[in-house]
């Protein structure tokens, strides 16, 4: 890794970690990537260099300008349970989709607000993928739909995107 050269702790199917690879991706910084392993024997295990970055041992953590920033939300997710997790990501997810729906019939143009990317394009599509993933019914939800493809077809959507990323496994990549 390069000095003074933005370092990326991510891990690839984090919808924080991709949101911000879109980010740096849109503004064109060059960074290097280092995955963190997640899971291992059924626990977590992180480096002690990773643990000094972020205490909470959360992904993901970019590491720019003598600073470390840090956030994840997979924690609300563990709480609540393994049986209960697809009922509870489902019923959330389709009251936040419901309502962005209804906000995007006056903010929408060719993406979230108006016709140029905003944070809430970063935010969207990460957002669609768990939605996916959690097997939510997406045809309520034109407007979303609409610039979700929309944004895919961008180059710096698709080179963040989780299939993409040096700890994608193998039968995962695109």
């Amino acid at each position: 890794m390069q000095a003074g050269k933005p370092v990326l702790y991510s891990f690839f199917r984090s919808s924080c970690s991709w949101r911000v690879r879109i980010a740096l991706a849109l503004k064109e910084i060059d960074y290097d990537t280092f995955p963190i392993s997640l899971i291992k024997d059924g626990g977590q295990q992180f480096t002690k260099e990773f643990q000094a970055l972020s205490p909470m041992s959360q992904v993901p953590a970019l590491k720019i300008d003598g600073i470390t920033l840090t956030q994840s939300n997979l924690s609300v997710l563990k709480k609540v349970g393994q049986e209960a997790q697809l009922t509870w990501a489902q019923e959330v997810i389709s009251s936040g989709f419901e309502a962005l729906e209804h906000i995007l019939q006056s903010t929408a143009g060719k993406y979230c607000v108006g016709n140029e990317i905003s944070m809430a394009d970063l935010c969207l599509v990460p957002q669609v993928a768990n939605a996916q993933k959690f097997k939510v019914d997406l045809s309520p939800y034109p407007i979303i739909n609409r610039i979700n493809k929309t944004l895919l077809a961008m180059e710096a959507f698709q080179v963040s995107h989780p299939s993409r990323q040096p700890d994608t496994p193998p039968e995962l990549r695109a």
